[in-house]
């Protein structure tokens, strides 16, 4: 497949950024053994794969802003450009060694995403995407699931984790939800979600409270596959409102309604 030269670098960044994080991912196993040793471990593995990633992107493109994945930022004097990034999706999984981890780049202009590079250093799967251009899964071109009947599917969500969002809520949707389909599946590291419901892999997704830089890739890889998203209310700005939906369009409009649904008085 063909990429423009902005794609490449965003490509480059993930990969050099990735073979840090492989190379930690390869010894944190082996902290286990320590209770306090791993997180600061995976903390600092996080924090090399962010300044390998910004170093590369702003070598590129000097001039465009920047969002990091701890809400750093960077001021560009280039107003209608900015990187979306998280250098490590999956922190958790990656504590375990479980391979379910990403890099995720995502390049906005006007306010549009339209570039997106999602990258697993643990089994070296590249996700791609430009505005136009179609999805890749390792320069394959790739489509979201076709199914029609939530019976039939399976989809993903992102289970809050201690201190963070509304667990009784979640339970509520997810009563719903199970209800309704073949299976529900939670791995952790919303970027990929994502780029698996572009390849086919789950039908849909959906998840509250997401930062912008988990999500903003995996937005374009959808559209590009032939999907469609909105924030869990049913509007058309994710990014803005921090919830999503995603999927084909039949299957994000019946899951939308089955998320409203009043809870069952028995």
């Amino acid at each position: 497949m063909a990429r423009s030269a902005l794609l490449n670098v965003m490509v480059q960044a993930a990969f050099k950024a990735g073979k840090s994080l492989a190379r930690d991912f390869g010894e944190v196993q082996a902290l286990q053994v320590s209770m306090k040793g791993p997180g600061d471990y995976v903390a600092t593995a996080e924090r090399k794969a962010e300044k390998i990633i910004r170093e590369e992107l702003l070598k590129a493109r000097p001039t465009y802003g920047l969002e990091g994945g701890k809400g750093e930022t960077v001021e560009g004097t280039d107003g209608s450009h900015r990187w979306l990034v998280n250098p490590l999706d999956g922190t958790t999984n990656f504590l375990h060694g479980i391979p379910y981890i990403a890099t995720s780049i995502a390049l906005e202009r006007q306010g549009e995403i339209v570039g997106a590079v999602i990258f697993n250093p643990a089994t070296d799967d590249l996700y791609t995407a430009e505005r136009g251009g179609g999805a890749f899964l390792n320069d394959r071109r790739i489509r979201v699931a076709a199914r029609k009947a939530l019976s039939d599917c399976v989809i993903a969500a992102q289970t809050p984790h201690l201190g963070r969002g509304h667990h009784g809520n979640f339970l509520i949707e997810l009563r719903h939800v199970m209800g309704e389909v073949a299976g529900v599946r939670s791995f952790g590291a919303a970027s990929l979600d994502l780029a698996s419901v572009a390849a086919g892999r789950f039908d849909g997704f959906w998840e509250r409270q997401i930062a912008a830089g988990d999500m903003a890739a995996g937005l374009l890889l959808v559209r590009e596959a032939g999907g469609f998203s909105m924030d869990v209310d049913g509007g058309a700005r994710p990014i803005e409102t921090g919830s999503i939906i995603a999927g084909n369009e039949q299957i994000v409009k019946a899951l939308r309604d089955v998320l409203h649904r009043p809870l069952p008085t028995r």
